[in-house]
């Protein structure tokens, strides 16, 4: 029985595309070019940042963020706030609280990916980011953490993520309950792919109360 439910974060809970049409901008590409490369990686099982090496093979993403927030200081950069909220995050996350689940989040975040969480007051009980954790998904101690977080044993969580590879595989190797969300270009593309017969697939988080009711 399924007691809490803990969300992954970029095309889960946030929707990227405003992130990455202002990373285009900044690289001085166009911003369909940069989607699109983006998912060709997505589709190729290449890593993310091979979409930046793609279009700046010299890039130093570290070093270019720095210079970015100079130039930029009080803009949102490569960061989100609520207007990137995916439409049923919010009425997702108040039903699963209302029927009485653990709502957490955490997922592959840099530092500030939690304060600009928090500052949203999201209906959940806790979140939590890779980078404060030292520890990133797929490993296994990430999902040990969540866990540790929600204070259930893994059989009794959901985890929901866009991705097979990165989020409900290694969630289900851990004994929780995977659903794969179908958005983002990872999520439709890994809908599509056999290992997805493994998981429960949803298109709308709203979905999510009366599937985990089951």
């Amino acid at each position: 029985m399924v007691r809490a439910v803990v969300f992954d974060v970029g095309e889960t809970l946030i929707d990227e595309t405003r992130i990455f049409s202002r990373w285009a901008d900044r690289l001085g590409v166009p911003r369909g070019t940069f989607l699109g490369l983006i998912g060709a990686c997505a589709a190729t099982d290449r890593p993310l940042a091979d979409a930046f090496r793609l279009t700046r093979p010299d890039v130093d993403l570290d070093a270019e963020i720095s210079r970015w927030a100079t130039d930029d200081p009080t803009g949102l950069r490569e960061n989100f706030d609520a207007d990137d909220l995916y439409p049923d995050v919010r009425p997702a996350l108040a039903a699963l609280r209302d029927a009485g689940l653990g709502v957490v989040v955490a997922g592959n975040q840099p530092p500030q990916a939690r304060a600009a969480l928090e500052a949203m007051d999201l209906p959940v009980d806790a979140i939590r980011t890779s980078d404060e954790w030292g520890v990133e998904k797929p490993a296994p101690e990430f999902f040990a953490r969540v866990a540790d977080l929600a204070g259930l044993p893994a059989d009794e969580i959901a985890y929901v993520g866009d991705r097979l590879d990165n989020d409900v595989l290694p969630a289900a190797a851990a004994g929780m309950r995977p659903v794969l969300i179908r958005r983002g270009p990872w999520g439709y593309l890994h809908a599509a792919r056999p290992d997805a017969a493994r998981v429960e697939v949803v298109d709308s988080l709203t979905e999510l109360p009366a599937l985990l009711s089951r």
